[in-house]
């Protein structure tokens, strides 16, 4: 992370890790990436998060060519397993859709299936070891632009920005509003807002009375309204970050160890180990699980090789920090899925409540 013999502490280690690398206009009136924090936000407002905007579009790039893809190989034959999987997406989000709106609309179901798929994509980046983008980032900054590699950051999971996933939740209440004009018009919007949840001309009150109870009920309503985005945006954004802390807590362990027996053969290059013997290690994990798929490995002989590769590179440290991060990564997964599925649900039942007449 760090190109010279700054001393990394475990609070420099996360904070580096939960710095977004900010494109903006520094107090001294130039234009360019912050080299900390403190100087991200001081850019302010209009700052843009480069890693969140390009990672975020690149997911989206990956799903639209994915499922274009499968769409245009679709025949009457036999599916690959690949394009049943994608068709079965399709279907699960077409049946949510089906059961949850409550009218048509032909917008709503590839809304809903780019919601999910989109957000799934930027989630399950949150499963890449936290500090191999990172490191590759800081690599590349020092080899083209000559930058120090501890003010390269790299936060390479987008829904952990509150910046993405508000906007987000902006883009899908303005959508909200949108529908609530075009099925009730612009009086009908306004009434549904005053007239609701107490009907004054219903509940036989004086007219003299309508006035406040008409405000008492904006109020309430525009709290309601109000609700939507925040709850699709910092729900995603609260799950996801948690997540993400607790991956990076996770890598903090691997280097726990000292010696050969806490550390492995990592102990040899001290505080500062090269690039190279990571890449090197993760090689010889990849081969032997390549081996296995090819059938030239049992699994026996596959698990006691990874333990013994894990054991001579990172020593028990290593090996442990190994384990907890695939049994959390394991768990993670749900959360991964389950935050893109509540995304999904809440923008389809927002909209569908919004079309209703009340």
């Amino acid at each position: 992370m760090s190109g010279g013999t700054e001393k990394i502490t475990q609070s420099v280690y996360i904070q580096h890790h939960l710095q977004n690398l900010t494109y903006g206009k520094t107090p001294e009136g130039t234009w360019g990436f912050a080299h900390s924090p403190a100087e991200a936000t001081a850019m302010g407002f209009w700052a843009v998060n480069v890693d969140t905007m390009f990672w975020s579009l690149l997911m989206g790039v990956v799903f639209f060519l994915l499922f274009r893809s499968v769409a245009r190989k679709a025949n009457s034959g036999v599916p690959s397993r690949f394009e049943s999987a994608i068709e079965g997406v399709v279907e699960f989000v077409d049946s949510n859709v089906r059961d949850s709106f409550h009218g048509t609309s032909r917008l709503i179901a590839p809304l809903a299936l780019t919601v999910f798929t989109w957000i799934f994509f930027m989630n399950c980046m949150d499963l890449i070891p936290v500090d191999w983008l990172p490191t590759l980032a800081g690599v590349g900054g020092e080899a083209f632009f000559g930058m120090d590699r501890a003010h390269v950051y790299q936060k390479v999971v987008p829904t952990t920005d509150v910046n993405a996933t508000m906007g987000m939740a902006i883009a899908v209440f303005l959508l909200i509003i949108i529908y609530s004009i075009r099925f009730k018009g612009v009086g009908g919007f306004l009434g549904e807002l005053v007239m609701n949840p107490l009907n004054p001309k219903e509940l036989g009150m004086p007219k003299i009375f309508w006035p406040f109870v008409m405000v008492f009920n904006l109020l309430l309503e525009l709290v309601t309204l109000f609700s939507r985005p925040v709850s699709l945006g910092l729900r995603l954004f609260g799950n996801m970050y948690a997540g993400e802390l607790i991956f990076i807590l996770i890598a903090m362990v691997f280097t726990a160890g000292s010696g050969a027996m806490g550390a492995g053969l990592s102990a040899i290059f001290g505080e500062h180990i090269p690039t190279w013997f990571w890449v090197a290690a993760t090689a010889t994990v990849f081969a032997t699980l390549w081996l296995n798929m090819k059938g030239k490995l049992s699994n026996g002989k596959t698990w006691l090789l990874l333990f013994a590769e894990m054991l001579l590179v990172g020593g028990l440290s290593f090996l442990g920090g190994q384990l907890m991060h695939f049994g959390w990564a394991v768990f993670h997964l749900l959360i991964v899925t389950l935050q893109a599925f509540i995304f999904m649900m809440l923008t389809i039942v927002y909209l569908s409540m919004a079309q209703e007449h009340h």
